[in-house]
């Protein structure tokens, strides 16, 4: 394990991906589960650290509440499209509310040759899931970056087993700086922690920053500190309320 031992929590500001950081990845995004000590390690680090704990996810806020209620946190959701505060407000980027159902349109005749494939429909954007068909994978990416041609100011996102056309604008690196910029979050130390190519964004900017960032599991990364493993990681996480606190 090469993990950072933190202490001083008045002084630590915790931003965390939640696929493949928090949960481990499953074939489809609504089968992932929370374990019940990750939720309590999440309250315990949110007290220790007055607050300054937020989510940075490819998913809708939405979704990240369902899995970690009754605990709500600040949340970054959609790759920065969307993002709430510690006091609760929630900002959106102003994008047309109909892409999701373009994109959809765009790629129907792909889907339908291949029902299997699963597709998530988010604020601004649309990830189309291949884990179930990884032989998919070229063709999946292919019909994405097509449809994504076919529409103005879009970007394609590549993660894990997932291909997605978004809104342009906002990642994960531009949601941390605006927690950044904010109570309880300013003058802190940013620690993030992902697993995937959408994270570097993040990484990059808490490195210029001087934080701390966490790699979970394989792969070329800007990530000072690697966890082998998703499981691994939540080991450490588990432990972090005890040395914070101790």
């Amino acid at each position: 394990m090469n993990l950072p031992a933190l202490r001083n929590p008045d002084q630590l500001a915790l931003f965390l991906d939640f696929d493949g950081t928090l949960v481990a990845i499953a074939n489809r995004p609504d089968e992932v589960r929370l374990d019940p000590e990750t939720r309590e390690a999440l309250a315990d680090l949110n007290g220790l650290l007055a607050g300054a704990v937020a989510i940075i996810t490819g998913r809708d806020i939405a979704a990240v509440d369902h899995f970690l209620a009754p605990l709500r946190l600040s949340t970054a959701g959609v790759h920065g499209l969307m993002r709430r505060d510690a006091q609760g407000h929630t900002y959106a980027a102003a994008v047309d509310s109909g892409l999701p159902a373009a994109i959809e349109r765009a790629v129907f005749p792909f889907l339908a040759k291949h029902p299997g494939l699963l597709v998530e429909r988010k604020h601004g954007a649309l990830a189309l899931h291949y884990r179930e068909h990884p032989e998919l994978e070229r063709a999946s990416i292919e019909a994405m970056e097509n449809a994504a041609g076919n529409l103005r100011e879009t970007e394609i996102m590549r993660g894990k087993m997932v291909v997605e056309v978004k809104a342009s604008g906002g990642n994960k690196g531009a949601a941390i700086a605006d927690f950044l910029n904010e109570e309880p979050f300013a003058g802190r130390r940013a620690v993030f922690a992902g697993d995937d190519c959408t994270d570097e964004d993040a990484f990059a900017l808490v490195n210029a920053r001087g934080g701390i960032s966490i790699k979970v599991g394989p792969g070329p990364t800007h990530a000072t500190y690697r966890a082998a493993n998703t499981i691994e990681f939540l080991a450490w996480l588990r432990q972090l309320p005890a040395h914070l606190g101790g």
